[in-house]
């Protein structure tokens, strides 16, 4: 454009936030599949509160004792010098290729972690293992986030950013005013950095866990069936696609955000 005298923070700022508005556009109304609505009358009621809790003791137990696990599964300094040369460069060019270098990066680590999702979910689902894939589930979430945030020189270990992590997660599988809630209480969470004052860690726990079981109850039903779970399976990496997607929309956001 000519005559625009925006610097290339200020440009991709201008671009991230749109980008989220148009991402929760999209995300303004929920539409049950076809195979979902064919499931309904078949999932036993009792499952949702199985998920519930299954998900619930995988994030306490990853927190606990697993992140170190995790880490054995990607090189930590090796992401960590990866940012502080993309950090380096932006500094010395300011321009906007330096810039997208950061989100390139994290957006390479989520496509490597879909197909590990998708990979292990069909494997699970051909021998029917349902409820047991959750922990690898979860812990496939929060790899492909920790790397994410390591592409934007962020950590993940203290309270704060397990909040952040959480609500991440919450957001990214809800939809309409939910979603459009969820979103700004992690975009004050970015201007103020501290938590909200309400805050309770098994709150929120079960409050993520609950958005996770419900979005999932029907495929996770149906990936307890074996062969035709394979099906089931598939979708843990539809629903990561959908957590790592907003992930780096709210983490690119929030490396932009701090350089303004």
């Amino acid at each position: 454009m000519i005559g625009d005298r925006r610097t290339p923070i200020e440009k991709e700022w201008d671009a991230i936030r749109k980008k989220e508005l148009k991402y929760l556009n999209s995300r303004s109304n929920k539409k049950d599949s076809f195979l979902n609505r064919k499931l309904e009358e078949k999932v036993p009621e009792k499952l949702q509160t199985t998920l519930d809790t299954a998900f619930c003791k995988a994030f306490e137990l990853i927190f606990e004792k697993g992140t170190g696990i995790i880490e054995k599964t990607y090189k930590r300094e090796e992401a960590e010098k990866n940012y502080q040369i993309n950090e380096f460069t932006s500094q010395i060019k300011q321009d906007r290729k330096s810039l997208k270098a950061f989100s390139k990066k994290a957006k390479g680590s989520g496509s490597v972690n879909l197909l590990l999702s998708g990979a292990s979910g069909v494997g699970m689902g051909v021998l029917g293992i349902g409820l047991p894939d959750i922990p690898l589930f979860t812990g496939m979430v929060l790899k492909g986030i920790y790397e994410i945030a390591l592409s934007y020189g962020y950590s993940y270990e203290s309270e704060q950013e397990r909040y952040f992590i959480l609500t991440l997660i919450q957001g990214a599988l809800s939809y309409g005013d939910e979603l459009i809630d969820i979103n700004q209480r992690l975009n004050e969470y970015m201007r103020t950095g501290k938590l909200p004052d309400c805050y309770d860690r098994a709150q929120q726990i079960k409050d993520t866990a609950g958005t996770l079981s419900k979005e999932l109850l029907y495929m996770k039903f149906l990936q307890g069936i074996p062969v035709v779970g394979a099906v089931g399976g598939f979708y843990d990496a539809i629903y990561m696609k959908q957590i790592v997607e907003y992930a780096n929309l709210k983490y690119q956001y929030r490396f932009l955000r701090e350089k303004l």
